[in-house]
């Protein structure tokens, strides 16, 4: 009897054990995070900074929703880096299944934002409430990320709870190996928002 798994329930051992997967050691492996990043013009930084005003109010007022953390945060950061326009096109809570050979389980979920070009993933967004840990989320990420059709190009993620943001990165190819970046907080005195809208565009100038 095949035995149905949330993807929220799903922590990184699971997948290692169903799935096969590795965390990659190698720093370059990911380097899209960190490396040759695009400037943020000056006019960025400012609309950056409404949003950062923008989120601290409302945080004065808990609780704060996914729905309010994909509109007063992401929706503006995707924007900026180009997600809305050609050859990128968004689709909303998408649902996913995956499956281990002969394990008799399929893990479901859904899926936040997904961006698309034509038939290929290239980025998944999980967005959480502002009180949810990004370290629980980024297994689910990953359980979206495995069920990408695609095996030869790599699927990158960005979990979020509004302040924090890590991304992640996923090959399939042989053996499915992933990693992460370093955990950015727009509630620093010096916003990395700008850094998380720098690494979005560059991932918007490699995947277009």
């Amino acid at each position: 009897m095949v035995q149905f798994i949330q993807a929220q329930n799903v922590g990184l051992a699971y997948l290692e054990e169903r799935f096969g997967l590795q965390l990659a050691e190698d720093e370059i492996f990911f380097t899209e995070w960190f490396d040759n990043l695009p400037e943020i013009t000056d006019l960025e930084k400012q609309y950056l900074d409404r949003v950062k005003l923008h989120f601290i109010r409302l945080i004065k007022r808990p609780p704060l929703s996914e729905e309010t953390v994909k509109l007063v945060v992401l929706s503006p950061l995707l924007n900026l880096a180009g997600f809305y326009d050609e050859p990128f096109y968004l689709r909303g809570e998408q649902s996913i299944e995956i499956s281990a050979e002969d394990e008799g389980e399929i893990v479901r979920g859904r899926i936040d934002i997904l961006v698309l070009q034509e038939q290929l993933w290239l980025l998944v967004i999980e967005s959480k409430r502002s009180s949810f840990s990004l370290l629980e989320a980024v297994p689910q990420a990953l359980v979206y990320m495995l069920a990408n059709p695609s095996q030869d190009k790599p699927t990158f993620g960005l979990v979020t709870n509004g302040s924090h943001f890590i991304f992640v990165k996923l090959t399939k190819e042989n053996i499915p190996k992933y990693a992460l970046s370093d955990e950015f907080t727009l509630l620093k005195r010096k916003s990395e928002l700008y850094q998380v809208l720098s690494v979005l565009k560059n991932l918007s100038q490699i995947l277009s």
